[in-house]
This record gives structure tokens, C-alpha cells and sequence, in this order.
């Protein structure tokens, strides 16, 4: 059996309306407009990554460095194809873009039924040999109502991951 060929590499415009697709067809994520996506490929490629599996687009993790603090990487959504899932490709994308950034920490939000995301982002405190911390951050009172958005929204905790070890050059 061959290893089927991963490439782990930054969004270009050109990714950007399968970012859409990828995060759409997970029908868990909030999805944003198709525009959204085309933004985030031209201005955070750098903090953000796409998987490739044999050539197809597979997942990818959106992320930037906070202006009020840009030595915090802020993951805003992993996702992965649900033909390619059960492959440690979100586990694989993370630990690249992580080790790309250089940042000295990592937040992420994540709602208390996410099971997978926590384990993830634990993953990657483990990695690091330190800890994971949580605490509230988007009540679920700030989001529109079930009425006015057409669907409830969860709330969302802060997941901070620091420090991360720094790659030497």
C-alpha cells in the first residue's frame, strides 16, 4: 500500500471557494459568505493553511495574529472534508500552521459539546509540554436569536494553549 500524498501549504485566492465548500459541508461550522473565504486566502495565507490529499482539496485551518497582540496565533475554524476525516489531517494541518506562525501562544474558541476540537487543541498543548486553560468568552445570549439567524448558536468558550515552543532556526 502507498502513502497517498498530503501537501500542506498556504490558502491562495484561488482555494478560496473550496475553503467555503469545505467549511459548508461540514454542517457544523458557521459558514461564512463565499466572499469571506476569498479574503481570508488573499489576507491571512500566512496564518492559515490548506490540506491536499492526491491532489484534492481535503481541510483547512483559518487562523490570525491578533492586532492587539501578535504573538497570540487566533484559530478561528479547523475543518475537513468528510471523505478525508479519520486521517489526523486536522491534527497534522494544526501542528504545521503552529510551528509556521512562530507565535508564542494560541487561543481558539470552541463550544462544550466539541469533543474533537478539544482533543485537538489538547493535542497540541501536549506537544508543547504545557497546559491548556478555558474559561467563558461568548455567552450564547450575544449571539442573534434562534429566530432572528435561523438557528440557535452555542456558547463559546477561550481555549489559550501557552507557551508554545518556539522552533529554533
Amino acid at each position: 500500500m502507498t502513502e497517498e500524498l498530503i501537501i500542506l501549504r498556504a490558502p491562495t485566492v484561488a482555494d478560496g471557494a473550496d475553503l467555503w465548500r469545505i467549511a459548508k459541508g461540514t454542517g457544523v461550522l458557521d459558514t461564512n459568505t463565499p466572499y469571506a473565504y476569498l479574503l481570508w486566502a488573499r489576507d491571512f495565507a500566512a496564518t492559515s493553511v490548506i490540506a491536499e490529499v492526491e491532489a484534492e482539496p481535503a481541510g483547512f485551518i483559518s487562523g490570525y495574529l491578533k492586532p492587539s497582540d501578535p504573538e497570540t496565533l487566533f484559530i478561528w475554524q479547523v475543518a475537513v472534508d468528510a471523505n478525508f476525516r479519520g486521517r489526523g489531517l486536522a491534527k497534522k494541518m494544526l501542528f504545521e500552521l503552529v510551528e509556521r506562525a512562530g507565535a508564542a501562544r494560541l487561543e481558539t474558541t470552541i463550544t462544550e459539546d466539541n469533543a474533537a476540537s478539544i482533543a485537538l487543541f489538547t493535542a497540541l498543548a501536549r506537544k508543547h509540554g504545557t497546559e491548556i486553560a478555558r474559561r467563558p468568552l461568548f455567552s450564547a445570549d450575544l449571539f442573534p436569536s434562534a429566530e432572528e439567524s435561523g438557528e440557535a448558536h452555542a456558547a463559546e468558550d477561550l481555549y489559550v494553549v501557552e507557551p508554545l515552543a518556539r522552533q529554533s532556526a
